[in-house]
């Protein structure tokens, strides 16, 4: 049974801790949809995702009104369109239409976004993988809700430096063709090591070829509930801390778990997994630079900050685990940039730097995530960050991401508005040493030798 106190606590985490569910997520496999040419697999893909998802929306928005809990996204993950779209697709305009398929239909049932303009290449790529990335800023380019995303790298395979070298070369140009909205193609395109199956954010949002044919996945968000509850035992010790962050991951997971099991009945469709990730928002109270702040910090940034943050990432991890059946996804803390005041703060002050980030990104999913650069920023350089995020996910066994946006005019010292959970962020310096000579070798770095467990 809810008690009554426990309804009152879970109203004032909404009313004054930014509470929400981030997403509702609907993942789609389209594996059924391969058609005779372009134009079948289109009107196929299109029928498919507006039929299964044709209440999504509807269903969210009537679950925020029975719970009084803000359900901020609708949005679809659909099988990653380079398998979807391989027999098919003879040219990256082929893979365009495609995309712009995805973007007629998610706008038709309503949806905030849909994901799965992807290609999974960790080993190495078919022609039609590659197809699909060299029509990745075209795609971005001509679409309004799709979102992209490419896995180079695993623990098991090692890192497709091939496909490395082209993403770099990819991002400039979507950068490039969305320059009049500030690059904001870029914010729509994220490369992983590890990329989970059955993640419900975006950018990197697919539906894995493991899954059942629809399935849905809840994304819940809570800093400002961690960042209030931390406020009640400033000063106390790590076990005291620990505690807290644990059972107030609990309490949060519990609202997604509830979400998740009703939205599954509403469309009959089966429950796939919570994720427990601390997503922020530019909203002030709703930052997990705040947290890192609240746990003893000048900045997010300042010596000690790593540790913070594999405190926070390992307690919400043991305190959601008790609070769902199933958890999946990413389930850590994202630390964007431009989506957290406290870490655009913090970047404004000096405090937090790329090299920063990095290293934060060891005990966390996606440590460079909505990084602003500057808009001449040659392509090795963005792919050999690209690879170092990569290799520390192989090594370390985890998922790692990357969403960098060069901002094509701009330079250090300005700032970049993309609006809503996007945010702003200024742009941060990237170290000027070349790179060129280790990018363009071409080839595979070898998986690492914990790899091999068979």
């Amino acid at each position: 049974m809810i008690s009554i106190n426990e309804v009152l606590e879970t109203n004032a985490m909404v009313s004054k801790m930014n509470l929400d569910v981030r997403t509702i997520t609907m993942g789609i496999s389209l594996l059924d949809c391969v058609g005779a040419d372009v134009e079948d697999t289109c009107n196929k893909i299109y029928k498919k995702i507006t039929t299964k998802a044709e209440h999504l929306v509807a269903t969210g928005e009537k679950i925020s009104e029975m719970y009084g809990v803000p359900v901020v996204h609708k949005r679809i993950s659909v099988t990653p369109i380079a398998l979807v779209g391989g027999s098919v697709c003879k040219t990256t305009d082929d893979f365009v239409k495609l995309a712009e398929t995805l973007d007629k239909a998610a706008k038709k049932v309503g949806v905030n976004f849909i994901g799965g303009y992807s290609a999974l290449v960790c080993k190495g790529m078919t022609p039609a993988d590659e197809l699909l990335i060299r029509s990745i800023p075209k795609a971005l380019a001509t679409t309004d809700v799709v979102c992209s995303s490419v896995n180079v790298g695993s623990t098991k395979t090692g890192i497709n430096m091939d496909a490395v070298k082209l993403i770099g070369e990819m991002i400039l140009e979507t950068a490039e063709l969305t320059k009049e909205q500030d690059s904001l193609g870029c914010c729509k395109f994220v490369v992983f090591c590890n990329a989970p199956d059955d993640n419900p954010f975006m950018a990197g949002a697919f539906h894995g070829v493991t899954e059942a044919d629809c399935i849905i996945n809840v994304g819940v968000s809570g800093p400002g509930v961690v960042k209030s509850a931390l406020e009640q035992v400033r000063g106390e010790n790590f076990e005291v801390l620990c505690e807290t962050i644990k059972k107030t991951a609990f309490k949060v997971t519990r609202v997604g778990q509830l979400v998740a099991k009703e939205a599954s009945k509403l469309l009959d469709v089966p429950f796939g997994i919570v994720d427990l990730s601390l997503a922020p928002t530019p909203a002030v109270g709703d930052s997990v630079g705040e947290i890192l702040e609240e746990i003893g910090l000048e900045y997010a940034g300042a010596p000690g900050t790593t540790a913070a943050l594999a405190m926070l990432n390992d307690q919400v991890k043991k305190g959601g685990v008790m609070a769902s059946s199933y958890v999946g996804g990413l389930s850590g803390a994202f630390i964007p940039v431009s989506e957290d005041q406290r870490m655009i703060d913090a970047v404004s002050a000096g405090a937090l730097t790329l090299e920063k980030l990095e290293a934060m990104t060891c005990v966390c999913s996606v440590g460079l995530d909505m990084i602003a650069i500057p808009g001449d920023t040659k392509a090795t350089t963005i792919s050999g960050i690209i690879a170092d995020e990569m290799a520390l996910g192989m090594i370390n066994q985890k998922t790692t991401a990357v969403r960098l946006i060069p901002v094509i005019g701009k330079t250090v010292g300005d700032t970049v508005e993309f609006g809503g959970l996007l945010g702003y962020a200024p742009i941060m310096p990237v170290n000027q040493f070349a790179c060129d000579k280790f990018i363009n070798r071409g080839g595979r770095i070898p998986a690492p030798i914990h790899s091999f467990k068979n």
